[in-house]
């Protein structure tokens, strides 16, 4: 079956941007014609392609469809970057990682991998228990997630283990805890979280001391560095990596609340087991590098 480019262009671009308005102004159509495409692509394929929401979303065969689009234009670039007469062009990856990864050990180890094999990044920030559903949507063609089942047609990669420390400032601790991190009192000191999608403190809260997420004050502040600047300048306390902590060694201290209790989450590198032999070797390499630095 041969699909007509024009119909899936149309097709992701309305993924992409979530609306027929936003593809079509992409695209420099109307919005009749966006829709006109897509039909025929659904009528061809003998499946409804996308739930007509807002944002517009792929359906479970649209979902299958846009995993498809994204390896084949991968293959697509590396073919033609072997061919091309600029035999170092750039190849484009779609990624989704989590915060933490990305604010702590992914560009240290991996930017002289990623300039020499001259790789453009078009990263997505999600949570960690999240980054999944984005190559399961076919929206990633790689992600770094806490999933240690790969889906069909994947592989899955143990990188290591992110470790964290639950910290606060030494005011912050002398005005909340002084008598230790109680459950009464964590009821009343504020948490900073990344997200509401982020459940690593309400986890914790809720194993260590039984409250449930909803029962205490919390900011959220998404980005690793905004969210451990936040707990540095005294807004409230939180988990933070690790490698985070060792790599701000400066006056603006953190104390461990908790010095005996760490949260480790296991991390896994998913990826498709069909794909171009420039992303097979960087897989490699992410892995490689993710193993070399991580617990």
């Amino acid at each position: 079956m041969e699909l007509n480019p024009k119909h899936t262009e149309a097709f992701r671009a309305v993924i992409e941007t979530g609306s027929f308005e936003q593809a079509a102004l992409r695209l420099h159509l109307t919005s009749p014609a966006i829709s006109q495409r897509v039909r025929a692509l659904e009528s061809q394929l003998g499946n409804a392609l996308i739930v007509r929401s807002r944002p517009a979303r792929a359906t479970r065969t649209g979902q299958r469809l846009m995993q498809y689009l994204k390896r084949a234009r991968l293959l697509e670039a590396d073919l033609e970057a072997e061919l091309a007469v600029q035999q170092d062009a750039p190849l484009t990856l779609v990624l989704a990682l989590n915060a933490d990864s990305m604010g702590t050990w992914f560009f240290p180890a991996l930017a002289d991998i990623l300039n020499r094999e001259r790789v453009l990044l078009d990263l997505t920030v999600e949570d960690q228990d999240h980054t999944y559903t984005l190559l399961e949507t076919g929206m990633a063609i790689g992600c770094i997630s806490t999933e240690a089942k790969p889906m069909r047609g994947c592989s899955a990669e143990p990188l290591g283990v992110m470790r964290y420390w639950l910290v606060a400032t030494p005011a912050f601790r002398r005005q909340w805890f002084a008598q230790g991190l109680t459950r009464k009192a964590a009821r009343t000191a504020p948490v900073v979280a990344y997200t509401r999608k982020d459940t690593l403190q309400s986890n914790y809260l809720q194993q260590a001391l039984g409250l449930p997420e909803g029962a205490y004050p919390c900011h959220y502040v998404p980005g690793a560095t905004s969210h451990f600047n936040a707990i540095r300048y005294g807004l409230g306390y939180g988990m933070v990596p690790e490698l985070l902590l060792q790599a701000n060694p400066d006056g603006r201290l953190v104390e461990m609340l908790t010095p005996q209790q760490p949260a480790d989450v296991a991390l896994y590198w998913h990826t498709w087991k069909v794909q171009s032999p420039r992303m097979e070797q960087l897989s490699r390499q992410i892995v490689a590098a993710a193993r070399a630095v991580l617990r």
